[in-house]
């Protein structure tokens, strides 16, 4: 923090220097811990977001997590430690009732009142921002590894992700065509939707050497038959949970629509691990490498892949 002196009359110069010293120190006593640098106490630590938690994990910090919320799926640790509910819709006693020192919240987490709440019960809350980009992947790592003071671990994640990135990019170039893929979200047969354009499933699909099949709108929309139809896709994409509540790949057949399309009639269905494939987090690069294998079976490496599974 920075203050400034104003001009002051030659005989008032030594009281000036004074009070702009006592501002000064003030003013560094009470400022907030500068972005990159360890705050004070990051012994206790909420995480709410499952990138977030796998983020603060993967940095080795685990030990010092002492809640998380519901969609904090991963490490196999992560889902050992108490839970506070949905990162969107979190309740402000369960998180205080912990005790901690930070929480580091995904973009998102509400209501804002919460965090409102949060802060008014001195607690440090920091919004770490979320963007379906590979830039985005990065600067959430980098942004929660300068809070935790782990900026070198920070380095080797990302350094992970690029050669699995570079990897699935020397797939995608040996391609000889651009699958259409239909992104379908599913929570049970009554609740299902398509991705359209700015999702960050599209952004998964077209990292993976694919265009998004439906480009009639933006973010997600309720699915129909007539969408689903027209759209063409050569490729069904899913997460496994949503995949499961419809009763798998027979329960997709029963859906309106999907049997007279391409994937449909092929039985082309790409099922991933939710977390994996929309976290946006340290696995970015494992899941770009898994989805551009499965939409190209041709040119699957024979090394499996670590979290995704053709259905």
């Amino acid at each position: 923090m920075t203050s400034r002196c104003p001009l002051t009359p030659q005989h008032l110069l030594p009281i000036a220097k004074r009070l702009c010293l006592l501002l000064a120190v003030g003013g560094l006593l009470g400022a907030p811990a500068a972005h990159g640098q360890s705050p004070a106490d990051t012994s206790r630590i909420v995480t709410l977001g499952g990138s977030v938690t796998e983020i603060v994990y993967a940095l080795g910090a685990g030990d010092q997590v002492v809640g998380v919320d519901a969609s904090s799926v991963h490490p196999d640790a992560a889902t050992e430690t108490p839970s506070v509910g949905y990162f969107r819709q979190v309740p402000a006693e369960g998180v205080l009732s912990l005790d901690p020192s930070l929480i580091l919240a995904l973009d998102g987490t509400g209501p804002p009142a919460v965090l409102d709440q949060f802060r008014s019960a001195g607690v440090r809350t920091v919004l770490v921002p979320d963007t379906s980009s590979v830039a985005g992947a990065k600067r959430k790592i980098r942004r929660i590894a300068g809070l935790l003071g782990r900026e070198a671990r920070a380095d080797s994640l990302i350094r992970d992700m690029e050669e699995d990135l570079e990897a699935a990019r020397a797939l995608r170039r040996r391609a000889e065509s651009t699958p259409e893929v239909l992104f379908v979200y599913a929570r049970g047969s009554g609740s299902m939707s398509v991705a359209g354009t700015g999702s960050s499933a599209e952004a998964m699909i077209e990292l993976a050497g694919g265009e998004n099949a439906i480009t009639g709108f933006e973010g997600f929309k309720p699915m129909s038959a007539e969408a689903v139809v027209g759209a063409e896709p050569d490729v069904i994409l899913m997460l496994t949970r949503g995949l499961e509540s419809i009763g798998g790949v027979e329960g997709l057949m029963e859906q309106p629509g999907i049997p007279l399309t391409p994937a449909g009639e092929n039985r082309r269905v790409v099922a991933m691990d939710d977390l994996l494939l929309l976290g946006f987090g340290p696995r970015l690069g494992t899941a770009v490498k898994g989805l551009t294998e499965k939409l190209n079976p041709a040119l699957e490496s024979t090394a499996p892949s670590s979290s995704a599974s053709q259905q």
